[in-house]
């Protein structure tokens, strides 16, 4: 129980319990430290406003589009604002990996989205089907045609389960298969979380009847796709097993030793800033003592009644020496690896949502086709001047965080409401991303950074550092935040 003792710790600290006092606590995470996880960047401080009338249509109701919508009907006040979402439920999802630790209730990161969206705004409860900016109009399921003036893109992405053979949604809490990623944004549900929690106390029960010459084996994948929240594969996967040793909120006896974990993803690292992949190499996998990171091993297919997965493995191999270029030839090769698991947690691929892919918003080539093609730092789309987007449909090198649609939303509002001025889009983002990774409970590194590298909030500690207090900051403080400040666009 130490591990989640020291969670308790944090908790107590906050309340003036012991060690660190609340009024300490409090100055360093919530006041006097401000929204550390999620600051405000200087360049986005500007109050930039308009008063022309011109039709604004946000399209997605999730983080991105609800900020968007909030800092658009202050900065714009005569601005007829519209914002087509289906959701009449608001997630949380940054609870999701609490839910799948026992940590948090499904109910717990469920608010109404009407509590969100301004008086003014126009809400179209519908989906967009159809994106035609040449035309500068949407189409929507039930509504029609809805024509626009300035359109922001706030879609987010969508899961491809049945991207892996032999995989479906459906799939998930059966036959020892979990995901914390399965969720309905459109009904409101984030089932994933408390299905990947059973799994949690399923493979506890096993490793429990298993012994160290006979263990259980538990696979946990990351695909070669973007995906939101590039460090939630790795929180499971050292939460899962933490949980084995007896750290987790029902305690027990250490028996991780019973237990042989695999985490198979693409690359050859395991989190692509050096300063923080120094930190899981060196300390975090040691820690564990049985994980095996299989790196480029990618989930292709899946057999759920034998217990099977088959990856994808590619290595390069050595080939003729090129006495022109003084180098040798790489030859890649390719493998199909099968691999028997007793648990398996999948992160599905994850792709752009039709609407845009099959438009002319999305990259039309490359490695980022299909997702929105905006510029890097003005958020302004590329060939479209009067189209925006925030969130996870950026085609972007980085940014599908909670945290990082937190900066998008002051460098969109600001270069949006330049362009209705007829100015030029000068805000930037800097590629601000966080990821709180749950090293084991109780502890998180806080692993922030931007398009040049680490870009701690808080540089007084150093960001690679798994502590408590960001544990706590994260379970406790983060989640009214989003609520109160984040999804009304006050910070």
């Amino acid at each position: 129980m130490k591990q989640f003792e020291s969670s308790q710790v944090a908790y107590n600290a906050l309340h003036g319990v012991e060690g660190l006092s609340r009024r300490d606590a409090l100055k360093i995470m919530g006041l006097g430290g401000g929204a550390m996880m999620m600051a405000t960047p200087v360049e986005s401080q500007a109050s930039s406003s308009s008063d022309k009338n011109v039709k604004i249509v946000i399209v997605g109701g999730g983080a991105g589009g609800i900020m968007a919508t909030a800092r658009l009907n202050r900065a714009a006040p005569n601005a007829d604002i519209t914002l087509i979402a289906p959701n009449s439920v608001h997630l949380y999802q940054p609870g999701q990996v609490f839910i799948a630790a026992g940590l948090m209730k499904e109910s717990d990161i469920q608010a109404n989205n009407s509590d969100f969206v301004p008086d003014g705004v126009n809400w179209i409860k519908d989906e967009v089907t159809v994106f035609s900016p040449e035309e500068n109009k949407v189409t929507t399921a039930n509504n029609g045609e809805i024509g626009y003036d300035y359109l922001v893109v706030a879609t987010g992405l969508q899961y491809d389960y049945e991207a892996i053979e032999g995989m479906s949604a459906d799939l998930v809490g059966k036959n020892g298969i979990s995901s914390v990623y399965l969720n309905n944004p459109v009904q409101g549900t984030a089932s994933g979380g408390p299905l990947t929690w059973k799994w949690f106390q399923e493979m506890r029960v096993a490793a429990e009847k298993a012994s160290p010459e006979n263990p259980i084996n538990v696979i946990c994948t990351q695909p070669d796709t973007p995906i939101k929240c590039g460090g939630a594969p790795q929180k499971i996967l050292y939460l899962s097993d933490d949980n084995l040793r007896g750290n987790g909120p029902k305690g027990g006896a250490d028996v991780s030793k019973n237990a042989k974990f695999s985490f198979c993803k693409k690359g050859t690292t395991l989190f692509g800033v050096p300063e923080y992949n120094k930190t899981l190499v060196e300390e975090i996998t040691p820690m564990y003592g049985n994980i095996d990171d299989k790196f480029d091993h990618i989930l292709r297919k899946i057999d759920p009644e034998q217990k099977i997965a088959t990856f994808e493995h590619k290595t390069k191999t050595k080939g003729a020496w090129d006495e022109d270029l003084e180098e040798y030839e790489m030859i890649e090769k390719k493998e199909m690896v099968e691999l028997p698991y007793d648990f398996i947690h999948v992160v599905p691929p994850m792709k752009p949502v039709d609407a845009v892919a099959n438009s002319s918003l999305g990259w039309q080539k490359g490695s980022g086709k299909g997702w929105l093609e905006c510029d890097k730092e003005t958020l302004q789309h590329k060939r479209f001047p009067n189209v925006f987007g925030i969130g996870d449909i950026l085609g972007i090198p980085k940014g599908k965080t909670g945290g990082s649609a937190r900066h998008h939303g002051p460098i969109l509002v600001e270069n949006l409401i330049a362009v209705i001025e007829g100015k030029k889009p000068e805000a930037v983002f800097d590629g601000y991303t966080v990821c709180p990774l749950k090293t084991q409970y109780g502890e998180i590194m806080l692993a922030e950074f931007d398009y040049k590298g680490v870009a701690p909030s808080f540089p007084i500690l150093d960001p690679s550092r798994p502590r408590w207090i960001w544990w706590a900051f994260d379970l406790y403080m983060l989640k009214p935040m989003y609520w109160y400040l984040m999804m009304r666009g006050l910070m």
